[in-house]
C-alpha cells in the first residue's frame, strides 16, 4: 500500500477534484472532506489536519507541509504557487479569550463570541514556519510571511512580512515570475 492517498480513495470520502496529480499523505486527517476543493499537481505531508467546517479550495502547484492545521469556518482559498510551510495553523474561527464569554467547542454559541472570517491567500505566497493566522485576512499575491509570525493584517502584493504579530520588512522581487512563465511554457502549463 502507498502512502499517498489515491485519487480514488479521496473521492469516495467525499472530496471535490478538478486536477489530477494529487499527492497527500496518509497521514493527512482530513474533517468533513465534501468541504474540500482540489485542482492540480497538490501535495499535502504527514500529519497535517484539515478542518472543513467551511469550504477549503487548494488551487496548482501548492505545497502545505507537514504538521500543519488548516481550519476554515466560513472559507480559505490557497492560490496557485503558494507554500505553507511545517507547523503552520490557520484559524478561520477563533474564540473571544477576553473573559466577557465562555471559549471552547463544548460550549453552546449563545455563551461564546467566536470570530470568523473568509482567509484569501494569493498566487505566489509562501508563509514562513509555524507561523499562526488569524480569521479574516487576505494575503495578496506574492507576498511572504518570516516563520513564527502571527498573521493578524491582511499583507499587499509583493511584500515581505515577519514578526510577532507580523509588521512589513521590505518589498519582495518579482523575479521569481520570469522564472515561473519559463516552467510554464516548459511544461506547457495553462494557468493564470
Amino acid at each position: 500500500m502507498s502512502n499517498l492517498y489515491t485519487i480514488e480513495e479521496l473521492e469516495k470520502m467525499g472530496v471535490q477534484m478538478f486536477g489530477k496529480n494529487i499527492k497527500i499523505s496518509r497521514f493527512v486527517n482530513i474533517y468533513n472532506p465534501k468541504n474540500l476543493v482540489l485542482h492540480d499537481n497538490i501535495r499535502i505531508d504527514d500529519f497535517t489536519i484539515i478542518s472543513c467546517k467551511g469550504i477549503i479550495e487548494i488551487f496548482n502547484f501548492v505545497h502545505i507541509s507537514a504538521q500543519c492545521f488548516i481550519s476554515s469556518s466560513t472559507k480559505i482559498i490557497i492560490g496557485n504557487f503558494s507554500a505553507i510551510s511545517v507547523g503552520t495553523k490557520i484559524f478561520g474561527g477563533c474564540d473571544d479569550f477576553s473573559g466577557e464569554f465562555l471559549a471552547n467547542p463544548t460550549i453552546p454559541s449563545e455563551y461564546t463570541n467566536v470570530k470568523t472570517g473568509d482567509i484569501l491567500i494569493g498566487d505566489n505566497v509562501i508563509i514562513g514556519s509555524n507561523s499562526v493566522m488569524m480569521p479574516d485576512i487576505i494575503i495578496e499575491e506574492g507576498a511572504v510571511i518570516g516563520a513564527n509570525s502571527l498573521i493578524n493584517k491582511n499583507c499587499s502584493s509583493w511584500n515581505i512580512y515577519a514578526g510577532t504579530p507580523i509588521k512589513f520588512i521590505k518589498n519582495r522581487s518579482k523575479n521569481c515570475l520570469e522564472i515561473l512563465e519559463k516552467f510554464k511554457i516548459k511544461y506547457n502549463i495553462n494557468i493564470k
